[in-house]
């Protein structure tokens, strides 16, 4: 149960919930064991022909009571511990939900989508049910067996109980040992899901690469594996589950089989009698439950630890990148950058990928960024937003290091255009906006928009910024979906504007006209541009090179071009390159 301690702090806030739950339990457990002694006292009465007419409407009316008290207590006791379980289920994926957000992007490199949404689902769902119904069953298995135990004792005989109970010893061996067995099937059935959900998942986003490289024989050969695995493994876990409970109830029945024999000799030799007789099997039967539940508590439980060890497995998890005690708000931001001899390698790696990087961006100024493929281009901008903590060097924000302010702050101070141009599954109104938490203005969002050159797209669709669109961004182009990105940071209307490699998927002439519109804006905003394309930072007051994680030249674009190096190459590579795609 040690898995559960994550979960103090609910159990703590909603400890009154489950006493109530619990005691309306208890009652109907009580109310319960006096059904049988009604049934004891109208057969004696009966027997000995002393029940009236008005007599058996009265015990009529007495069983009819009880019924409706029972119903009353379940229906509270369902909205107070089944309730409550289900706002533990809210409570803890949102807590996972929200943990997760905190984790730095290196824990999504080697951890699989399909597996966090399963631990998402599957696995909250199995914690659900054991602290649902594994805790109904908990205590209806503990106060209702030692309650009827007290009552079977007072209606006959000590001996009678006493053999009519031989077989728990029997059935808490068993469970113990089938619990050991549904644990470690169940956690194996939690990872087989995993991959099922990944497999699914990975499948589906890159339906398009699938269908165009004709491997939907593969892609569905590959999905059958991991399917018959889950299947395998569910039909591994079902198999001792299908042994398990119908071995509880036989065992529990064997109780029957003595009680009958040995008790129908007691009320023949008028030990007993026949109502202490049918009351003392009423009991019996009300124990045969607990009996059953002992063997669901034991499967539930074990279930709901598996998951919550797969579930605390990433809770304790620490975030690598945190605020310090002393870290600054800004409440205004005037956009100098400084990077001093900066390095940096990515975790599981030996190599620096950045070396030596040291640039100044004063408030208000561009600087460009080009390289190869690799160079590490992004990792700068990945380290500028704290995605990554720098190895050695500084990083300053108007003379501040990074590390002394807290995250939330930068990042609330930069417009970012990332390379991916990932857009939500909204509308276009709540992409551009999605920097705000309330609905954006009609006049920002037309004007940025403008500004990013997609405006006139935009107003052509049925529904306008209404329009829905699909998964990633897919109902619109390349270029479009890169402008929409360019628009929902210009919205945001941050101080430091960086633009990593977005204008790639549009025309020239487009590119032009954005970099004409931006030039209105960038001399209030410290701007950083990423590109492959000279055409995108010749205007740019700095541009630096990259080279294997080194900057080897910098310059402005006609200094750049008066060296032989790799900027002056790429240059003229791209220039032949349209020439010959002009031809």
């Amino acid at each position: 149960m040690k898995a559960f301690k994550t979960l103090k702090e609910f159990f703590i806030s909603n400890k009154w919930n489950y006493l109530f739950g619990i005691v309306w339990l208890i009652v109907i457990d009580s109310v319960q064991l006096i059904v049988p002694q009604i049934l004891r006292t109208a057969t004696d009465l009966l027997e000995n022909r002393m029940l009236t007419f008005q007599g058996l409407i009265k015990y009529s009316l007495y069983i009819i009571l009880t019924g409706l008290i029972i119903a009353i207590g379940r229906y509270f006791w369902r909205i107070y511990i089944l309730g409550t379980s289900r706002r533990m289920e809210y409570y803890l994926r949102k807590k996972l939900f929200g943990h997760l957000l905190t984790l730095p992007p290196n824990y999504y490199d080697t951890h699989k989508t399909g597996d966090l949404m399963a631990h998402a689902t599957n696995d909250i769902n199995a914690i659900r049910h054991a602290l649902g119904q594994g805790i109904i069953m908990f205590i209806d298995s503990i106060f209702l067996t030692f309650l009827t135990i007290i009552m079977m004792v007072k209606t006959t005989t000590l001996k009678l109980t006493i053999i009519a109970l031989f077989t728990l010893p029997f059935i808490t061996i068993m469970v113990r040992q089938f619990g050991k067995v549904i644990h470690r099937r169940f956690r194996l059935v939690q990872e087989a899901f995993s991959d099922l959900t990944d497999a699914a998942q990975e499948s589906f986003a890159g339906i398009r690469v699938i269908k165009s490289f004709v491997q939907e024989d593969l892609v569905t050969e590959n999905f059958t594996k991991v399917n018959q695995n889950n299947f395998e493994k569910n039909l591994q876990l079902v198999k001792v589950s299908g042994i398990f409970h119908p071995l509880i109830q036989f065992i529990s029945s064997i109780s029957f089989f003595i009680v009958i024999i040995y008790g129908g000799r007691l009320v023949i030799l008028d030990i007993i009698s026949l109502g202490d007789f049918i009351a003392f099997n009423n009991y019996l039967s009300l124990l045969i439950w607990p009996m059953m539940a002992m063997g669901w508590v034991i499967n539930l439980l074990q279930r709901g630890i598996a998951s919550m060890e797969r579930i605390n497995a990433i809770l304790e998890v620490k975030p690598e990148i945190i605020d310090s005690n002393t870290a600054l708000e800004l409440n205004s931001l005037k956009g100098k950058i400084e990077f001093k001899n900066v390095y940096f390698k990515y975790p599981l790696s030996t190599d620096y990928v950045l070396k030596d990087i040291n640039f100044t961006i004063d408030k208000g100024n561009t600087l460009a960024i080009v390289g190869r493929t690799g160079s590490g281009k992004t990792t700068i901008i990945n380290l500028l937003l704290r995605l990554y903590e720098t190895e050695k060097g500084n990083i300053l924000l108007d003379n501040i290091n990074i590390k002394d302010i807290k995250i939330k702050s930068i990042r609330e101070n930069i417009s970012y255009v990332p390379q991916d141009n990932f857009l939500f599954t909204t509308t276009i109104r709540e992409n551009i906006g999605f920097a705000f938490d309330i609905p954006i203005e009609e006049e920002r969002m037309i004007e940025s928009s403008k500004l990013a050159q997609v405006y006139d797209n935009i107003v052509d669709f049925p529904k306008k910024f209404d329009t829905v669109l699909g998964e990633r961004g897919v109902t619109l182009s390349g270029g479009q979906k890169q402008r929409v990105s360019i628009a929902r940071a210009l919205a945001k209307d941050a101080p430091i504007l960086i633009l990593d490699d977005s204008l790639s998927s549009v025309d020239t002439e487009t590119e032009e006209k954005i970099l004409n519109q931006l030039e209105s804006i960038t001399n209030k905003k410290t701007t950083i541009i990423v590109s492959h394309r000279i055409s995108t930072v010749k205007d740019a007051d700095e541009i630096i090179v990259l080279d294997e994680g080194r900057i080897i030249e910098r310059g402005d674009h006609d200094t750049l071009l008066k060296i032989d190096g790799l900027y002056r190459y790429l240059y003229e590579k791209q220039l032949l390159e349209e020439k010959i795609s002009g031809d």
